[in-house]
């Protein structure tokens, strides 16, 4: 599989394994191991993750499978996030439903996530979301000292538009390697408001979360729905296929920004899905075909 360099100290397969709904799959360690092997295996080496997932304890369980299979760490690069506080049993400490972008959260977080991990480095920290609050001159100490510790390799952010992403850059002596945000063919504002030209611009690979819109396109039913199944049914049978899902990747894999979709299933066949669509190969057509399904319009 391509890999995306997003640093001279760190590169990434193009499609990332998402582990946030890791609680909800319902599977043991051992079914756990036998998917991240099967990543590996197919050229995924990469593994999103973030503090709150699955109430804290995403972290934790993913790694227990390192613990138990130690090989494992130097063949995988992890992502994790920090700066959203949950009010949940598993933090007694946190008061509120808030985020916390000070120096002392992100420090705390990212010791946190390498225990958790049973590792003694991650290898891209993203913060979560934008704070209001947020002090970047902290930011950076927090950064600068995780750097020099060999604690986290790279940074980055996660929901930022490109003047936050901006604003923090100008605070920082390394530079952010990625954008995460919400992209997929249901969800075209990373299009429309500067954060593709902004990740072109700054020669960065955004990373897309929720490439297949959360299941709206499969379980929705309305026109705006309708619309898009409707073109992409019609592209996916001009390249011999009835899965829309392989068309959603394409979509965002064939866009020349780049784009590093985080797949969220545990299930192999839809990670295969992914990984297949690696192959298709959109026309100029037929990606606009797609876009303006979505848009409702006729684009300008």
């Amino acid at each position: 599989m391509e890999r995306i360099k997003l640093s001279e100290n760190l590169s990434i397969s193009r499609i990332v394994h998402g582990f946030w709904r890791l609680m909800d799959w319902n599977m043991g360690s051992n079914e756990v191991t036998d998917l991240i092997k099967k990543d590996l295996e197919n050229g995924i080496t990469t593994f999103d993750h973030a503090d709150i997932y699955g109430n804290y304890m995403v972290e934790e369980k993913f790694g227990e499978i390192l613990a138990r299979e130690p090989g494992l760490r130097d063949k995988i690069q992890i992502v994790t996030k920090c700066g959203i506080k949950l009010l949940s049993e598993n933090r007694l400490e946190n008061k509120f439903h808030t985020y916390d972008t000070s120096k002392a959260h992100i420090i705390k977080s990212v010791e946190k996530s390498l225990e958790n991990f049973k590792t003694d480095y991650i290898d891209l920290l993203l913060l979560h979301r934008p704070n209001l609050f947020i002090d970047p001159n902290e930011v950076a100490d927090a950064f600068n000292q995780l750097k020099k510790e060999g604690k986290v390799k790279e940074f980055g952010v996660s929901n930022f538009l490109p003047n936050q992403y901006d604003m923090l850059q100008s605070y920082l002596d390394m530079p952010l390697v990625t954008n995460q945000t919400e992209m997929s063919v249901l969800e075209l504002k990373q299009f429309e408001n500067g954060t593709i030209e902004h990740s072109l611009e700054n020669r960065i690979s955004p990373m897309a979360w929720s490439p297949l819109a959360g299941g709206r396109i499969f379980s929705g039913n309305d026109d705006k729905i309708n619309n898009i199944k409707k073109a992409l049914y019609k592209v996916a049978r001009e390249h011999n296929t009835e899965k829309i899902d392989m068309i959603m990747y394409a979509w965002l894999l064939n866009h020349p920004a780049k784009i590093i979709p985080v797949i969220g299933t545990g299930k192999w066949d839809r990670v295969n899905t992914a990984i297949e669509s690696k192959k298709v190969k959109l026309t100029n057509d037929q990606w606009f075909e797609i876009y303006v399904a979505s848009k409702g319009r006729e684009i300008d």
